[in-house]
């Protein structure tokens, strides 16, 4: 399995290109929207707590590419979107690590990195301007179909970009924005912020419009954040969206697929086996 390397590129490069090495794809040519300062490197906080590397201060989102053996390609792509409250990104935990997992199953992978600290609309901004990216890219190239997935908040911004593809976050800028900003699509995992409505209801910034692709979601019962998953799910089903939900009774939050919690491994075999059915 190719590994990710750190070698600036082109926006326009080709996928034949990037075949030849994991990269990293810049979001946006110039400044993001509405960011008046310079786009600078991401830091990695001094916090390592639980074995977690964390960036903030993300001002030049991008996407870090994580490609399939040739052999393995199933002309499937995922975006891969990091929790940590916008606040950071848990960018190995919630991103790297996942995305090794996913390319080693023959999906070519795509983690982002949002704007955050605090930075919801931009955040909003970067997933659909992201989608539309891997689309263009990958789509002359076998991929067919763009997901996408998320951790905690990462999972809210995912569970935003599939509900609310139709709304324009910015100013298209070239001819990426001309694709569908919606995914085909969208895993949720353990994610936070769905139930910020009145009483706990469903958060009134997602909203549940006609074009919602499939979801498959994931929590805990003895998660804080457990009932977003719940919440989350029963609009779906009340909207006659298609909708996979499992809640296990106990691993918390913030587990990725590391080995040692009982929910980190067994989501993915879940998941794994949701995407080969919505595939047929």
């Amino acid at each position: 399995m190719l590994r990710y390397c750190f070698m600036p590129i082109l926006m326009m490069l080709s996928l034949s290109l990037i075949a030849q090495c994991d990269l990293k794809i810049k979001l946006w040519p110039d400044r993001p929207p509405g960011q008046t300062a310079l786009p600078q490197k991401a830091v990695e906080t001094d916090n390592h707590s639980g074995n977690v590397t964390r960036l903030s201060d993300i001002t030049n989102p991008l996407l870090e590419v994580f490609l399939p053996d040739e052999e393995l390609s199933n002309g499937v792509a995922i975006i891969v979107c990091p929790g940590g409250g916008y606040n950071i990104l848990a960018i190995d935990l919630e991103g790297y690590e996942v995305a090794e997992w996913l390319s080693s199953l023959g999906y070519t992978a795509f983690v982002l990195q949002y704007r955050v600290p605090k930075n919801r609309a931009g955040a909003l901004q970067d997933i659909q301007r992201a989608i539309r990216l891997v689309r263009m890219k990958t789509g002359k190239h076998g991929v067919k179909k763009v997901g996408v997935m998320g951790f905690s908040a990462g999972g809210h911004l995912s569970a935003s970009a599939a509900t609310r593809s139709e709304e324009h976050f910015y100013e298209p800028i070239d001819d990426a924005d001309k694709e569908s900003a919606l995914p085909d699509f969208a895993a949720l995992i353990y994610p936070a912020y769905l139930d910020d409505g009145p009483n706990h209801t469903l958060s009134e910034d997602i909203p549940m419009g006609k074009h919602c692709p499939p979801f498959f979601i994931f929590g805990t019962a003895d998660d804080g954040f457990g009932n977003d998953a719940l919440v989350f799910a029963q609009a779906l089903r009340n909207n006659k969206s298609s909708v996979e939900l499992h809640l296990l009774n106990s691993g918390g939050h913030g587990y990725g697929l590391r080995k040692g919690n009982p929910a980190a491994e067994k989501w993915p075999l879940l998941m794994q086996e949701w995407l080969l059915q919505i595939m047929d």
